[in-house]
C-alpha cells in the first residue's frame, strides 16, 4: 500500500470507529431524557430506576466516545494538514462550534446532570438532560455540515489558491448537510432502540429481577427503533438526489454511465481516475439496505409482539433474537459510512482538492507507524468500551452508581 492508502485506512478505522460510539451516545441521550421525563411527571419509582439504569450506560458510552473523538482529531491533524491549509477556513468554522458545542456546553451540563441527582430541584435536573440532548445533536449537526462541504462544497470562493468562506448561510443549509443530518440522526435512533430492547430482552430472557423495568424499557426500545427505522429510510432515499455523479455511475454499476462521468470529470479537471472505488461503493449499499430490510422486518414484528403482554414476559425466543439484534444497527451504520465516504474519492473536497494532495508531507515509515499506534489505540477503547458496557448491562438497576444518595458531610465536632 501507499502512503495516500495508508492513510485512507487510518481515516477510516478510526473514524468508523468513533462513528459507532456517536450513534449509541446520541440515541441514548434523547431515550433517557424521555424515560427522566416520565419519571419527572408520573413521579414512578420504576421510571427513576430506569433513568439511572440506562443513563449509566449512555455516560460510559459518552466518556469512550469523547476520548475516541479526541484522538481522531489529533490523526486529522497530523495526516491531513493539506486539507487543513486549503479549505480549513471553510468547514473549519462549522468544527469550531461543535467543539464549543460538544466540550463547553454538552459536557458542562452533562456534568450537572450526573452529580445534580438529589442536590437539584427535579425539574432543573431534568432541564438538564434535556439541554446535553439538544447540545449533542446540535453537535452532530455541525459535524455534518462539515462533512457536507466535502461532499458538495459551496459558500467559499478561491483566493491565494485556498479556500475562504463567503457565505454561511450556504454551507449550513447545504443539501448534502441537511438531509444526512436527519439520516444519522434517525440511524442513531434505531441504534439506541435496539441496544435498549436488546439489553431489556436479554434480563427478561434471564428472568432478572426488575422484570417490570425491562418490559417497559423494551416497549420504549421498540416504539422508538420502529419509525427510527422508516425515518432513516426516507431521508436515506433524499440523499440520492444529492450524491455526486461519479458516485451515482459506481452505484448504478453500468459501464455506459461510469464512462460518461468519467469523461464529464476530465473535461472539467484534467486526466485522471476520477471514478470511486466500485467494489466499495456497491457493497457499502448493498450491507447498509439489506440489513435496514432485517432492522425493518424485526422491528415491525417486534412491535406486534410487544402488544401481547404475554409475549413481553416470557417468549424467550424472541428475547434472544432482539439480543443478537443489537449490533445490527451498529453494523448497518458503517456500511452506509462507507458508502458516503468511499463514493467521493478520490476527492478530500469533492472537485476541489484530491485525497493525495490533503495528506501531510510524511514518509511512508512515519504513516505506519501512526497508522499502528492508533489501530492499537482505538482497538484497546473499542474493547474497554464494550467490556464495560456488557457488564454494566448484565448487572442490572440493583448495582448502578448513578444517581445513588449522596454521603453527607460529617458534622464537625467542635475541639476544646
Amino acid at each position: 500500500m501507499d502512503i495516500v492508502d495508508l492513510a485512507r485506512l487510518q481515516f477510516a478505522l478510526t473514524a468508523g470507529a468513533h462513528f459507532l460510539f456517536v450513534a449509541l451516545t446520541l440515541g441514548l441521550a434523547a431515550l433517557v431524557a424521555v424515560v427522566q421525563t416520565r419519571a419527572t411527571f408520573g413521579r414512578n419509582p420504576v421510571h427513576l430506576r430506569m433513568t439511572r439504569f440506562w443513563g449509566q450506560l449512555y455516560i460510559i458510552n459518552y466518556a469512550m466516545g469523547i476520548v475516541t473523538g479526541l484522538v481522531m482529531e489529533f490523526q486529522l491533524g497530523l495526516s491531513w494538514s493539506g486539507l487543513t491549509e486549503y479549505a480549513g477556513n471553510v468547514f473549519g468554522s462549522a468544527l469550531a462550534i461543535e467543539t464549543l458545542v460538544a466540550f463547553f456546553i454538552e459536557s458542562t451540563f452533562l456534568g450537572l446532570w450526573i452529580f445534580g441527582w438529589d442536590r437539584l430541584n427535579r425539574w432543573a435536573h431534568l432541564a438538564l438532560i434535556w439541554v446535553v440532548t439538544l447540545t449533542a445533536y446540535a453537535s452532530a449537526f455541525w459535524i455534518m455540515v462539515a462533512n457536507g462541504f466535502l461532499q458538495s462544497p459551496v459558500g467559499h470562493v478561491v483566493e491565494g489558491g485556498h479556500l475562504r468562506l463567503a457565505d454561511f448561510g450556504a454551507m449550513v443549509a447545504n443539501p448534502a448537510a441537511q438531509v444526512a443530518f436527519w439520516h444519522v440522526m434517525g440511524g442513531a435512533m434505531v441504534t439506541g432502540g435496539f441496544f435498549m430492547a436488546g439489553v431489556s430482552a436479554y434480563h427478561l430472557r434471564r428472568r432478572t429481577a426488575e422484570q417490570d423495568l425491562f418490559r417497559k424499557s423494551l416497549r420504549i426500545g421498540i416504539g422508538v427503533a420502529l419509525p427510527a427505522t422508516l425515518v432513516t429510510a426516507t431521508f436515506g432515499g433524499l440523499a440520492f438526489e444529492t450524491m455526486q455523479p461519479t458516485k451515482v455511475a459506481a452505484w448504478a454499476g453500468s459501464a455506459e454511465r461510469m464512462a460518461e462521468a468519467q469523461a464529464q470529470m476530465v473535461a472539467a479537471h484534467g486526466p485522471g481516475d476520477y471514478l470511486p472505488p466500485v467494489a466499495w461503493v456497491q457493497t457499502g449499499g448493498i450491507t447498509m439496505m439489506t440489513l435496514f430490510a432485517v432492522l425493518l422486518f424485526v422491528a415491525g414484528a417486534s412491535f406486534l409482539l410487544m402488544l401481547v403482554r404475554p409475549a413481553v414476559r416470557g417468549f424467550r425466543l424472541w428475547h434472544g433474537l432482539l439480543t443478537l439484534m443489537i449490533p445490527v444497527p451498529f453494523v448497518t451504520m458503517l456500511a452506509g459510512w462507507i458508502f458516503r465516504e468511499m463514493g467521493r474519492q478520490p476527492w478530500a473536497v469533492y472537485g476541489l482538492l484530491k485525497t493525495s494532495e490533503a495528506m501531510s508531507p510524511v514518509s511512508a515509515a512515519q504513516m505506519r507507524f501512526s497508522l499502528t499506534a492508533f489501530v492499537t489505540v482505538f482497538a484497546v477503547l473499542v474493547a474497554v468500551n464494550y467490556w464495560l458496557l456488557a457488564r454494566h448491562a448484565r448487572r442490572g438497576p440493583g448495582e448502578v452508581a448513578l444517581g445513588g444518595r449522596p454521603i453527607e458531610d460529617p458534622v464537625p465536632v467542635p475541639s476544646f
